[in-house]
């Protein structure tokens, strides 16, 4: 697993000894498919304007022109709304939208990196090297989001997540459209919690509250 990864996103820069480390930044990763963008609003409307941590949102979905898929999710939230480009710095209180056909992998200098490649469980865009990335490189840092959809991509990545002390919730069967991915997850045994989607974007928060030990000035943002 780690060759594989560092294959994909590169050489890093990495913590050395004697260097101090970074304050910690919270990364969130949700994976969602059929019915996923308004459970993702749900979500995006918990999250307070000074929020701390970064999020990542690979929802399964075809190509729109322009900015169309920013501007449904900028619908839900005051925070910043951008598309993952090559290149692109992990910052906090950012939400990133994973391209639609491209693999996402996080290196360890926070930075995310784009690469084509096999479908992975039949997926050019697959939660898979998002969360195993993320989980070598970030750690207990990393909360691992699995909403409604068809299929069984981020169940791998889960483990991950798991493996490296971070944090897993999947949405339940009563308020998901579709409950194969949340099921694949939970089949994995790697869930930590399973919640109604009204309530997954206050775990969250609180979630991030306990990592950085900051508490948002202001917990609803719609």
């Amino acid at each position: 697993m780690t060759a594989s990864i560092d294959a994909l996103a590169g050489e890093g820069a990495r913590e050395r000894g004697g260097r101090s480390p970074r304050p910690a930044l919270p990364l969130i990763v949700i994976a969602a498919s059929l019915g996923g963008p308004a459970a993702i609003g749900t979500i995006l409307g918990s999250f307070p304007p000074d929020f701390a941590a970064a999020t990542v949102l690979l929802q399964h979905r075809a190509p729109l022109p322009g900015s169309a898929w920013l501007d449904v999710f900028r619908r839900y939230t005051r925070l910043p709304v951008t598309e993952i480009t090559p290149g692109t710095t992990i910052r906090p209180g950012v939400v990133y939208l994973a391209p639609p056909s491209r693999h996402v992998v996080v290196s360890p200098d926070r930075i995310f990196h784009l690469r084509d490649g096999q479908r992975i469980r039949g997926l050019l865009a697959s939660a898979n090297p998002l969360l195993d990335s993320a989980a070598e490189s970030m750690g207990r840092n990393v909360i691992a989001v699995v909403l409604t959809g068809s299929g069984r991509d981020a169940t791998d990545g889960v483990q991950a997540v798991k493996a490296h002390g971070g944090y897993v919730i999947a949405q339940d069967h009563a308020t998901s459209r579709n409950f194969e991915m949340p099921a694949s997850a939970l089949a994995a045994g790697a869930v930590d919690e399973m919640l109604p989607v009204q309530e997954i974007g206050p775990r969250i928060v609180s979630l991030v509250q306990e990592l950085t030990g900051r508490a948002p000035s202001d917990v609803h943002a719609a």
